[in-house]
Formats: structure tokens, sequence, C-alpha cells
């Protein structure tokens, strides 16, 4: 009999109850199952990235570096050829070495004087007063224009024989030249250009000095540092990271530099190759003399070239760039 009462207890007690954390759990299963069942979605809104991915970046980079190993001229279906434009670039084209000492040279010289110009007119504008924004869109418009046909052409009207910067010289008594003409001088007319260009880096900078902490200025201010010692020890080493940023941004986009060097020399890279930029030359090889192949490889070239001084950037950055931790 007692043993049936125990029985009959037993049937009627309720199953224990789930543990919170097990029911946490059931509730992250099914929440992930549910996800699971529309993980299409977002492929299905990114699909015109994709497309836009492979159809316009990746296929034609893979194309252009078949065509490196063909002879093709835009007319006729393309011929292998193997590593023969390579060997052609480097050993049989004096102009190819034209091209990269008169790039190279335009690097070298032009992205440090922007640069420099850039944060120092940053720092006049880092300040707060009436019609600043004025200013500051002032500084900013000839990054706007600079690539233009128009203001090449502009260019090349004020650096020649009777040009503007002639005209000005002639107040101090100085006897002008054909600048454009020069081969002395060419290049640095293309220089000159892209330096004026320099509110890009500008606006970075600007952006970067609002960040930096007002009393670490204040302390070396009681300390009794000098303007030149709080530029040195406090703001350059804070803007390492929008330095080294400028740095890769505008060498990248030196060594792509086209309109100007085209405009100014009317596409012939004149004169004697001083200002045949390898953009220049490249679009010569592939458009004018219908040699696509071998521009092809001259895009290679660049490709690589601009893809090394990129690593070296980020490898030397180590040691001169400085971060918060």
């Amino acid at each position: 009999m007692t043993t049936a009462k125990t029985d009959e207890v037993v049937k009627e007690q309720p199953a224990p109850a789930t543990p919170p954390d097990q029911r946490e759990r059931d509730r992250m299963r099914r929440r992930l199952a549910r996800r699971r069942g529309g993980g299409w979605w977002p492929y299905l809104f990114l699909a015109p990235w994709f497309v836009g991915l492979f159809g316009l970046t990746i296929y034609p980079m893979l194309d252009s570096l078949y065509l490196s190993f063909t002879d093709f001229d835009l007319l006729t279906p393309a011929r292998w050829v193997g590593a023969e434009n390579y060997e052609r670039m480097f050993a049989d084209d004096p102009v190819f070495w034209d091209t990269v000492h008169a790039t190279l040279l335009y690097v070298a010289v032009s992205v440090p004087l922007k640069l420099a110009l850039a944060l120092g007119v940053a720092m006049l504008l880092n300040r707060d007063l009436k019609g600043i924004g004025l200013y500051r869109a002032a500084f900013y418009l000839p990054s706007l224009l600079g690539g233009a046909v128009a203001i090449a052409i502009v260019w090349r009207q004020v650096f020649g024989g009777d040009g503007l910067f002639n005209d000005f010289l002639g107040w101090f008594g100085i006897e002008g030249q054909d600048w454009i003409s020069s081969p002395d001088t060419a290049l640095y007319t293309l220089i000159l250009l892209a330096v004026w260009q320099f509110g890009t880096p500008m606006v970075i900078f600007l952006a970067g000095l609002k960040q930096l902490p007002k009393d670490v200025y204040e302390a070396a201010a009681i300390d009794g540092a000098s303007p030149a010692t709080r530029f040195f020890r406090i703001t350059l080493p804070l803007l390492t990271p929008i330095v080294f940023f400028n740095v890769v941004l505008q060498i990248i986009d030196a060594f792509k530099t086209f309109t100007p060097a085209y405009v100014i020399s009317n596409g012939s890279g004149g004169p004697l190759n001083s200002t045949m930029l390898y953009s220049l030359y490249l679009y010569k090889k592939g458009f004018t003399d219908l040699q696509m192949g071998y521009a092809s490889a001259l895009a290679w070239v660049l490709f690589l070239v601009i893809a090394g001084f990129t690593a070296v950037n980020f490898i030397a950055s180590r040691y001169w760039v400085h971060y918060d931790d």
C-alpha cells in the first residue's frame, strides 16, 4: 500500500525545470538557425559591388597581365610572345629609361614640397578667426581645378615665352625664357603645378591638427618651449600617422600623373623627353603607337613599382610613425 502511494506521488511530480542557461542556449540555437536560413540576403545586396569588382577590376587586370605577354595592336588578334615585351623594355628601349628618370625626379621633388607647403598652410589655418572658412576653401580650390585640362593650358601660357611669369620677372629686370620649351626647366613647371595643388593633404593635416591635445601645448608653453621646439617635439611626432597617410597617397598620385604632362607637352613628352612621365609614355605606346601588349607590360611594371614603394613606406613607418600606444 505504501509503495503504491509512493509511485503515485512520483508520477504526479512535475518534470524538473530547464536551467536558465540551457534555455538561453536553446534560444541562441534557434536564432542562429533563423539567421542561416536568410544568409543569402547580404550577398544579394552586395551583388552590384561584386559585379563591379570582378567585371571592372579583377578581370581587366588579369586580361592586361595576359596581354603583357603578347603582341597586340587592337586591330588583330593577340599573338603570344612570352617575356619579349619586358626584355625590350629593360634592354632595348632608351625612352623607357628617360621616362623612369623624369618620373622619379618628379615624385622625389614634388611630393616633399607639396606636403611641406600643405602642413605649413594647415598650421596657419588652424585658428579660430573670423572668415577662416573662406580662406580654407580658397586654399583648397586649386586641388579641385588642378587636374583639369583648362588649368594645364593656362599653366602652359603662364610659363611660355610671352607668359605672365616672364612679365613678373621683367619687373625686377630679369630676362625670362620659354620655360616650357627648355628641357632643363620644363619638368619643373609640372612640379610647380603639382605643388600648387596642395589642398587635399592640407585638409587632411588640418583635420589632424584639430585632434591634437591642447593641454600638452599649454604645459610646454609654461615650461618655456619655443614655437620651433613645440613643432618638432610635439606637433610633428603626434602628426606622424597623418604624415604617413599623406606620403603614401601623394606618392601613388604622383606616379600616376598624366593630364598636365600631356597637355603642356602637346602629348609629345618634350622637349627631349624631359616631360615624358611614365603614364604619358604608357598612353602613347598603347593608344598612339597601338602597341597594347607593350603598354600592358608598362602598366604592370608601374603597378609593381607603386606596390614596392608602398610596401617600403609601411615597413619604414615602424621606425618613425608614433601612435597612441
